[in-house]
């Protein structure tokens, strides 16, 4: 059976009592939420849904959202997954780009999602958020729709830096086997496993690592609806949760809480970071604060998430995104497609399993990612000796100052090295002669103080002098996309600095 959702009435089968989901007190063993998911599939085939139809969900991360992406995927639907937190425009994009029938959502984004369905002509349902009373049907399915490994069983929306988001296609074979290879790459534990899942599942990332290992290893999935390192914190001691995934800012807000070490976090065996790259302050404190170990790991919404990782039983090297998990191929390359020379920067292209088949309906789009089967990430990075990639930074973000290449992740790092630094992005901004000049927007950690020239001069003794930020402010916080990941184009200048 190709169905990616087999993999639940298998584990529901094999340990249909053990807890699966759980959110604060509400809690779903497996075979409850295989029965749910069944329940879901029947509701929808009444609604018309049929094999490779799709089915948008607008979740946040309550027990709902896997019990209807699994069900959608029963049923043969591919699944559109959006952020809960999008406006009625940006829902009515994702409907009619993706062609939607059904679009499920909770009641906090029960309007803008039913105006946007009334406009293209699609049905909303509003479901509760611990179970989707509503959408459970009287009679169940008794089996998965059958569909083919290049079947579409998620239809991906990447937010790109330009132009209007792209769906990427992700087949079950690619989600399937990502989902395989992180579970026994990474998780390698089982049924007694706690995974805190605050990343969102409408993410790739949490909805690979999280939910679909998750359900593979029979763990168990509590549910962090908005994350707040409080919370967190206070759900790792409550559930005895074994295994965190997050992005930098997710560590960052844990580390920088005021009382986090009266938090009990001793069940935490391990942590994964990834969405972006971890400053390696952050990553030393953190694992010194809280006594467990971080493994760092790289991917994109178009490789089903995971390329490349820190593995447990390597050498880890911190900084690294580490080498490519099984199944999967990178190399580095220059502008021409070419192999660069060893040591030197290239961009990251990738080949396996996890590619996806492609940008729903854009052929061109398409042809351009993936040229000559090897999908080209936008990443650049070195790689050592030892095979282990090094990210350098994202292509399109690279700072040309006159005439040289500035990297904004080398010159964070050196700004989070302060002890007063909480967060920070380093752009570009316009100047006259050189092209570029270098710039950096900071925020604190609560209670900390520090002047703007103090922490320029802090990384001026750290860097080459064309490199060190000629323009650095403060600001309360930093601006994030969905993940929590620092969007550094979303960066606002100040006027007296000039534009980017």
């Amino acid at each position: 059976m190709t169905n990616l959702a087999q993999n639940l009435l298998d584990a529901a089968e094999e340990a249909p009592d053990w807890p699966a989901l759980r959110m604060d007190d509400a809690v779903l063993t497996y075979r409850e939420f295989a029965d749910a998911a069944l329940r879901v599939a029947a509701a929808l085939q009444d609604r018309g849904v049929g094999p490779g139809d799709r089915v948008g969900l607008v979740l946040p991360n309550v027990i709902a959202f896997p019990v209807v992406f699994y069900g959608a995927l029963l049923a043969g639907a591919a699944v559109v997954p959006m952020n809960p937190l999008l406006k009625a425009r940006e829902v009515q994009y994702y409907l009619e780009d993706s062609g939607a029938r059904v679009v499920v959502t909770v009641e906090a984004s029960a309007e803008p999602v039913a105006e946007a369905a009334t406009t293209v002509g699609a049905e909303a349902v509003t479901v509760g958020a611990a179970l989707p009373e509503e959408l459970l049907g009287d009679e169940s399915l008794t089996a998965a729709v059958e569909r083919e490994d290049g079947d579409d069983a998620v239809i991906l929306y990447t937010s790109g830096t330009t132009g209007q988001p792209k769906g990427a296609e992700l087949t079950h074979a690619n989600l399937r086997g990502n989902a395989r290879t992180t579970h026994e790459t990474l998780l390698q534990g089982g049924g007694e496993d706690v995974i805190m899942g605050c990343l969102p599942l409408f993410h790739v990332f949490g909805l690979t690592c999280s939910l679909n290992a998750g359900v593979i290893a029979r763990s168990c999935l509590t549910l962090v609806p908005r994350f707040d390192g409080g919370k967190a914190l206070q759900v790792i001691g409550r559930d005895r949760v074994t295994i965190f995934m997050g992005v930098p800012t997710m560590f960052a807000a844990m580390l920088h809480q005021p009382e986090g070490e009266q938090h009990d976090v001793s069940s935490l065996r391990l942590c994964v970071s990834g969405g972006s790259a971890m400053p390696v302050e952050i990553m030393r404190s953190f694992e010194e604060r809280f006594g467990c170990i971080i493994l760092e790991g790289y991917g994109l919404s178009e490789t089903s998430p995971v390329a490349s990782f820190n593995h447990p039983d390597a050498e880890r090297k911190p900084g690294s995104i580490g080498t490519p998990i099984r199944g999967v191929e990178m190399r580095l390359v220059d502008d021409d497609g070419k192999d660069v020379a060893e040591g030197e920067v290239g961009e990251i292209a990738i080949r396996g399993e996890n590619v996806m088949k492609g940008y729903w309906q854009r052929a061109e789009e398409t042809a351009k990612a993936i040229p000559d089967g090897w999908f080209r990430t936008g990443d650049l990075a070195r790689r050592d000796g030892d095979g282990y990639y090094f990210i350098v930074d994202r292509k399109k973000e690279m700072i040309i100052r006159g005439g040289y290449n500035v990297y904004p992740r080398e010159i964070e790092e050196a700004l989070y090295e302060h002890p007063a630094v909480a967060e920070v992005a380093v752009i570009g901004v316009q100047h006259p002669d050189l092209g570029e000049e270098v710039a950096a927007a900071v925020a604190l950690k609560p209670g900390a103080t520090a002047e703007a020239d103090e922490l320029r001069d802090f990384v001026k003794a750290r860097v080459a002098a064309y490199k060190y930020p000629r323009h650095l402010w403060l600001v309360e916080t930093l601006p994030k996309g969905p993940t929590g990941k620092i969007l550094r184009r979303a960066v606002e200048v100040p006027a007296s600095v000039g534009e980017r």
